[in-house]
């Protein structure tokens, strides 16, 4: 069994330029828990409701010390800059993830499982070159797990 037998090939995508709001109405009424985001009709990230929850979570500021009149940062920083993004975020491209994890059709079930195990994503587009084809979540697997007998 591949990713071809298990996609959904009706995806509901957006573009970077959705309102985030948009987006949570979107995801809400289509009981759905991410889209891809299409720009020309090419895959450019994803957003999905993990982004959403980032978006409004409490950001923690990181641990900051000062040594010879220099504040240097221990850790988080990044995550940091990331929570500010993320809050001040308007459109889809403010919280989407550019670098997109992909699947082939041809791309096997068990490494399908694997790369959202591994991966901690919990949505992978099936593309040919940067053309969506479907997209797998994890309920797919759990489906696709039931048809071919495996488990």
């Amino acid at each position: 069994m591949n990713a071809a037998d298990i996609m959904t090939r009706e995806v509901i995508a957006v573009p970077p330029d959705m309102t985030v709001m948009d987006l949570a109405r979107l995801l809400t009424e289509n009981k759905i828990s991410g889209a891809p985001v299409l720009e020309n009709g090419r895959l450019v990230g994803i957003v999905t409701e993990s982004d959403l929850v980032d978006r409004i979570k409490k950001i923690h500021i990181p641990t900051l010390i000062v040594l010879l009149d220099a504040v240097i940062p221990l850790a988080g920083e990044r995550q940091y800059e990331n929570d500010l993004r993320k809050a001040a975020a308007v459109n889809v491209a403010d919280i989407m993830t550019t670098d997109v994890t992909v699947v082939e059709e041809n791309t096997e079930l068990a490494d399908i499982a694997t790369i959202l195990a591994e991966q901690h994503v919990s949505l992978l587009p099936v593309v040919h070159g940067r053309q969506i084809r479907g997209i797998i979540g994890r309920r797919d697997i759990i489906r696709g797990m039931l048809l071919d007998g495996a488990g």
